[in-house]
């Protein structure tokens, strides 16, 4: 669970598990099981467990849980499929095994792809436009997809799941074909490399393996590679029949849904699976206390230092959890945070952070700090340790608490308002025992006293639980004795929970009908409205504003100080410090970015319509009258240094780098012009918080702004607010729009080495010269679509991916902007890099295929559908509609645009985008970029 953790820093926590994407189809295929008259006989009904906040749970009679999200207010479904089977349930010689199955779920079952005439898992996800992925963890195994509402979709997704729940073939040959040599395998080890590449990301997972003798919360879900390689299919397949079962899965179901007939519906398809015969004994090892301080050095190429201090911890489900959720926060949060103001402020560090993971059983936490290479490591160490382990003569404060709550509330909120991630954090619930976890820790956390916390940090965060980067021995124990897991059955028996969360309106995401709900109008200095009212579950708004300013000749050498303003707009107004702004935010439950650069600043606000007024005078405020505290300047500055300096070793960002400068058609100076990785570390550190200052005062004016809403919201009151904040504020510098331009290269071939990384990056990239009103510029798009672009069903993927075995990640992108001829093509693939040779010449080969031979009828067939029903998905996104509204105003677009694209679309025919391919896109003009370590390569 860790819910404050999970909330706020999931980003940190992912667990390697396959990313997948979007593409079409449409099968639907009753599944068979070997018990012919389990098919026939009458179905006992399912059983109502509970009901809670809105969410109820049913029970099949072989087991199997149904938990229902009933959200009518988005035209979409989420199905998530939880088994409670992850690395903690490996044996020797099976590390990283339920992650590889993992895997393997997405290639044909017995029903889906292997039957003729049916398609393979991938393919159905694909065909529905869904955002979808499977991830493996500590304790379980999950498969969510989010896709548009319609008989027919939930249909094949249901089928689909329960088909490969006990008919998926695990294959030797999708696992590792000797004949061939290629397999699924070699996309995991890719896997496995791409994170061995990461040093601090290594770093904190040998902490985490000193601190565990025993439990397989020490081993990486990844697997050792040695176990990736030689993986025994009989025991891989023997651990897929025991624990993708009914009675070990719950099964998920959120969305705009008809409750009766969705049960009746799962109790058709899995209610027919019989209940196992086996037992699963629950695993039983425990983790010794630990006894003394560990410690653990890695030595690995990299751009900044890393100090780490990981503790062992209280399971999930019990409720020091909650407590040390807090204490987290208080600790770590900037700029309030104990560690940031004693690391950061200071200057011993760039950033600090808190991983923590979700676990049924005893738990593990680690705090790190980011350290300079020029910076004294022992130092940064020293004072991180002091914060840590001296809380008990520094108590925690009442206000600390506060504080710290409120941004759980807020966190919290923003995950009841959104029925689809809920439907997927609520994994992580089910991991650490039970999905009503969450709403338990949530109602713990407002109990929470500064008697709690403080007992807690005194508990867990002290030497002798601690494992750091050095080995100091002690003369005297200290041991902490981590408790149990609690009894969850008893612990969730007869919740009720809170008030559900109120429901909005069935909104048409059509372009057609937002374009028939938008009302646009000018405040009297020209800045343009977008409006679109409508309501939504727990009556959430979303609202962009962008600011343009400038012009080519008045931001010429100031493309740093503009990014530089931009980063301070929130560290501080006239009125208010920075952590008064935070805590304002907080306290409206708004969810706020600003962000920029010289050319002008995007402002993004999501919190609830009693909320919204408060939320954008704030963010007025902060806009039009930042202090620009010369601390914070400095501090930012070490950050922004910090974060180049960290990716200049990585080939990802080194190829990025030299992609953007390879089409670069600026000079010098320039305000788009790009600058080596050096250069910008230089340029950095010359910005004075004077030229900030001067830079806010000359460009900053809501003349050329756009803004708009989305959700739910007084439109009248809005328009009279914005026009009251925003209707006299004009800049001193005129705006006047930048062109773009994209160098015409063609052929060109870049090696840049990175050493030591067990992970390249590859960049195929060819300039297309139209912008997206041109009319091949559809079918540019669905080639691209097919080429590329649909993910795991694409050529590239098809052939590098999943035929080859070469790459984790590999796939194509077009870029076609609005308003200049100067859009681009580009394709990308990760691999080791003794295969890079092999991926650039598979990566030709397909290119040049595809221009030669086409695509067929069918392929354009999926790839329209695909493409519609993933654009149909994006539009129920309330903040990404926003943006582009927004967007739209600037170049006085309207969703018309939107509607006739798709028209266009889906009037191709197959001759048309093969004629586009070759039109535009010449085999022999595509330049490459080649970054990793080449001293493998050359091997």
């Amino acid at each position: 669970m860790k819910l404050i953790t999970l909330l706020m820093l999931s980003a940190g926590i992912l667990t390697p598990g396959l990313t997948l994407a979007t593409t079409p189809i449409e099968t639907t295929t009753a599944i068979s099981t070997s018990n012919s008259k389990q098919s026939t006989k009458q179905l006992a009904a399912p059983v109502k467990v509970t009901t809670v906040e809105g969410i109820t749970e049913y029970k099949l009679a072989n087991g199997m849980r149904v938990v229902l999200f009933p959200d009518a207010s988005k035209p979409t479904l989420t199905t998530n499929l939880v088994y409670m089977v992850g690395s903690r349930h490996e044996n020797y010689g099976e590390t990283g095994m339920a992650h590889l199955l993992e895997h393997l779920l997405f290639k044909p079952s017995a029903n889906f792809g292997i039957k003729k005439g049916t398609k393979s898992p991938v393919e159905v996800l694909n065909a529905t436009g869904a955002e979808f992925n499977g991830t493996t963890w500590y304790d379980r195994t999950n498969y969510y997809a989010t896709f548009p509402a319609n008989e027919d979709n939930l249909k094949q997704m249901l089928a689909m799941e329960a088909d490969r729940m006990i008919n998926a073939a695990i294959d030797q040959n999708d696992l590792w074909n000797p004949k061939t040599q290629k397999g699924e395998m070699t996309v995991v080890r890719n896997e496995f490399e791409i994170g061995e590449s990461d040093p601090i990301g290594v770093t904190t997972e040998r902490i985490q393996a000193v601190a565990y003798d025993w439990h397989n919360y020490g081993k990486s879900t990844i697997g050792a590679r040695s176990d990736i390689e030689q993986v025994n299919i009989p025991r891989l397949r023997a651990f897929y029949k025991k624990y993708y079962q009914p009675d070990n899965a719950i099964l998920m179901i959120a969305g705009k849904f008809d409750d009766a007939k969705i049960l009746k519906q799962v109790n058709e398809l899995f209610g027919r699976i019989p209940k196992p015969n086996r037992v699963i004994d629950p695993t039983y090892t425990t983790e010794p206390t630990q006894d003394g301080e560990r410690s653990v050095t890695v030595r690995r190429t990299g751009g900044t230092q890393f100090v780490g201090a990981g503790y062992h911890m209280a399971p999930s489900a019990h409720i020091d959890s909650a407590a040390l959720g807090l204490l987290a926060n208080i600790l770590t949060s900037a700029p309030s945070g104990r560690l940031h103001k004693a690391l950061v402020e200071t200057k011993l560090a760039t950033a600090v952070n808190y991983n923590t993971v979700s676990n049924l059983e005893p738990s593990y936490g680690i705090f790190g700090a980011i350290v300079p290479k020029e910076n004294n490591l022992d130092a940064a160490q020293e004072a991180l340790l002091k914060v840590l382990e001296n809380l008990k003569t520094a108590p925690i404060t009442q206000e600390e608490l506060d504080r710290a709550k409120q941004a759980a509330r807020k966190q919290i909120q923003l995950a009841l308002n959104d029925t689809a991630q809920l439907t997927i954090a609520l994994t992580e619930s089910m991991a650490a025992g039970d999905w009503r976890l969450f709403f338990i820790e949530r109602d713990q956390i407002e109990k929470m006293t500064v008697k709690d916390v403080q007992a807690a940090a005194e508990k867990y965060l002290k030497a002798t639980n601690r494992t750091l980067g050095r080995f100091i021995p002690t003369d005297t124990a200290d041991r902490t004795e981590v408790p149990s897991t609690p009894d969850i059955l008893k612990l969730v028996k007869d919740y009720k929970g809170q008030a559900v969360v109120e429901q909005g309106e069935a909104f048409d995401p059509s372009p057609a009908n937002i374009e028939k709900r938008t009302q646009r109008s000018n405040l009297s200095n020209g800045m343009k409205l977008a409006l679109l009212p409508k309501k939504t579950k727990g009556a959430t708004v979303s609202v962009s504003l962008r600011l343009r300013m400038g012009s080519e000749a008045s931001l010429q050498g100031k493309a740093e100080i503009g990014q530089f303003t931009a980063s301070l707009l929130n560290k501080g107004t006239d009125r208010l410090s920075r952590q008064e702004i935070k805590d304002s935010f907080d306290k409206l439950n708004a969810q706020v970015t600003i962000g920029g650069n010289a050319e002008g600043i995007t402002a993004n606000i999501t919190t609830t319509r009693d909320k919204l007024a408060a939320a954008i005078d704030l963010l007025a405020e902060v806009l039009k009258k930042p202090s620009f505290p010369s601390s914070e300047f400095e501090e930012l500055k070490l950050a922004i240094v910090g974060r180049i300096e960290q990716s200049i070793p990585e080939p990802q960002a080194q190829a990025s780098n030299a992609m953007a400068r390879l089409t670069d058609a600026t000079p010098a100076g320039h305000v788009l012009h790009v600058n080596t990785l050096p250069e910008q570390v230089l340029a950095a550190k010359t910005v004075k918080l004077e030229d900030v200052k001067a830079f806010h005062q000359q460009y900053f004016g809501a003349d050329s702004a756009s803004f708009s809403a989305v959700g739910d919201f007084d439109p009248t009151s809005l328009k009279a607010q914005l026009a009251s904040l925003f209707g006299d504020w004009k800049a001193k510098q005129t705006y006047t729009r930048i062109a773009r331009q994209i160098k015409a290269v063609a052929g060109e071939k870049l090696v840049l080495n990175t050493p030591d990384k067990a992970s390249s990056f590859l960049l195929a990239i060819h300039p297309v010269a139209i912008k997206d009103d041109a009319e091949v510029h559809p079918a540019l798009l669905m080639a691209n679509h097919m080429l590329g672009g649909g993910a795991l069903r694409s050529r590239l993927a098809d052939r590098i991916r999943q035929k080859e075995g070469l790459s984790y990640g590999v796939g194509s992108f077009l870029n076609v902007p609005s308003q200049d001829p100067s859009g681009m093509w580009a394709a990308y693939a990760l691999s080791a890099p003794q295969n890079t040779a092999k991926v650039e010449a598979a990566l030709r080969e397909e290119v040049q295929k595809a221009v030669t031979e086409g695509f067929t009828e069918a392929e354009l067939i999926e790839a329209k559908k695909g493409w519609k029903q993933a654009e149909e998905v994006g539009r129920t996104q309330d903040a990404s509609l926003a943006a582009q509204l927004s967007n739209y105003l600037a170049i006085n677009r309207t969703m018309k645009f939107d509607q006739d694209f798709e028209a266009k679309v889906a009037a191709l025919t197959v001759a048309q985008v093969n004629q586009a391919l070759r039109q535009l896109i010449k085999p022999e003009n595509i330049s490459v970029i080649n970054a990793g370590d080449q001293a493998k390569i050359s091997k």
